[in-house]
């Protein structure tokens, strides 16, 4: 008479992983595995995440796209992964003092520079295919950035890419810094980056595949696939031109953008939500 139960305690169920991540995330309290089964392939990962969405007490203002690494490509039939940036997780740098991001411990914590575009007019919702200069198109400014990605669950990059996705493509925020000049005819500055004063990774937007506009493409699309296409306001950050650099509370970061920008961070202890506020 177990032994349907125990049938049940095995099966993937997206409602439940996105529950249980969204609880975590909340209660700033690390996940010691995933939530059951792994999802079989990125479509069960983003069911979760669809779900995750749902039950966020915040509003979608933005997206974050990631590489999959090369090996994986072929067989998860995609190159890049994403997730949604909500609003009470968007800060905006202040030279006078650092960003305080909030770490959960036991769980994942990055730093990450970017490439951010904010969009400009809303994409066609029966618009599936997206080429880069499509999609350039959208944009109304490019700013510099650095991406939080952090998660409850500590293995979720050692995972992949399924797992990635079912946890809100693994961001917690995203911190903004200055426009680009003349973005449409002048090359973003490449960008460095320093975790406790010691340079940890560089790169520029040629670091990505396709450039920030490869990304925007592809996200274009997929959001459109999802339902989900692109609205005026929202952000888009592009990839981790610099790597993905681990951050521990306590720790510091900075990222530089040549002349144009030094953005600064700090770790802190995340803490359990209040009443409808999310944590990261």
């Amino acid at each position: 008479m177990n032994r349907p139960a125990a049938q049940a305690a095995t099966r993937f169920d997206p409602a439940t992983v996105a529950r249980a991540f969204v609880d975590a995330r909340r209660a700033a309290a690390a996940l010691p595995e995933f939530p059951g089964p792994l999802p079989a392939d990125m479509a069960a990962g983003y069911r979760v995440q669809d779900i995750a969405i749902g039950l966020w007490p915040d509003e979608v203002v933005g997206w974050k796209v990631g590489k999959i690494p090369e090996h994986l490509q072929a067989e998860l039939g995609a190159e890049r992964v994403m997730g949604p940036v909500f609003a009470r997780n968007v800060w905006q740098a202040d030279g006078s003092a650092p960003t305080r991001l909030p770490v959960i411990a036991g769980g994942f914590a990055a730093v990450e520079g970017e490439y951010v575009y904010r969009i400009g007019a809303d994409a066609p919702a029966d618009k599936l295919d997206w080429t880069p200069e499509e999609a350039l198109g959208l944009v109304e400014t490019m700013l510099v950035g650095v991406e939080f990605a952090a998660s409850p669950l500590a293995t979720i990059n050692v995972l992949g890419p399924r797992v990635v996705a079912s946890d809100f493509g693994n961001n917690a925020g995203l911190v903004l810094g200055r426009a680009v000049p003349d973005w449409k005819n002048t090359p973003a500055p490449a960008c460095e980056a320093y975790v406790e004063d010691k340079l940890v990774g560089r790169g520029s937007p040629d670091s990505l595949p396709g450039g920030p506009a490869g990304s925007l493409a592809f996200l274009a699309a997929a959001c459109a696939r999802r339902g989900r296409p692109l609205k005026r306001g929202q952000l888009v950050t592009t990839g981790a031109a610099s790597g993905i650099h681990d951050i521990e509370a306590g720790q510091s970061a900075r990222i530089t953008f040549g002349d144009l920008d030094e953005i600064r961070c700090v770790a802190v202890a995340a803490r359990p939500a209040q009443g409808g506020e999310g944590n990261p």
